[in-house]
């Protein structure tokens, strides 16, 4: 299984004046292949809203009994998704019982939101 790697994609929350977004310095390549995994993560209405359902779980986390209902998807169908988003670093699964609970990981939100500010 692929895990997110150990070292944090190095991105400033902000670029020059003519363009503030965060990507101020050039990427070399490894960074630039942690990037497009972390952006492919993210680039799903289905995967967007389930990060959205997590974040607004209490302590930003969420059963998954409580999120295949609210997208309107098949259980295995939102277990795929949910794998991507852990595989990427974006959340972690913790099993409780007979459930599985998300929660979102902060400092891999900072990463994705670098870019996007």
């Amino acid at each position: 299984m692929a895990r997110a790697s150990s070292s944090a994609v190095s991105l400033l929350p902000t670029g020059p004046a003519c363009c503030p977004g965060g990507l101020a310095t050039p990427l070399d390549r490894a960074t630039a292949e942690e990037l497009a995994r972390l952006l492919k993560a993210v680039a799903d209405p289905a995967r967007l809203q389930l990060l959205s359902l997590i974040r607004a779980g209490a302590d930003c986390e969420a059963c998954v009994c409580d999120l295949t209902e609210a997208v309107g998807l098949s259980q295995p169908t939102v277990s795929h998704h949910l794998k991507v988003l852990v595989d990427a670093g974006l959340v972690t699964r913790e099993k409780r019982g007979y459930w599985a609970w998300y929660s979102l990981v902060p400092a891999r939100l900072a990463e994705l939101a670098a870019v996007l500010g």
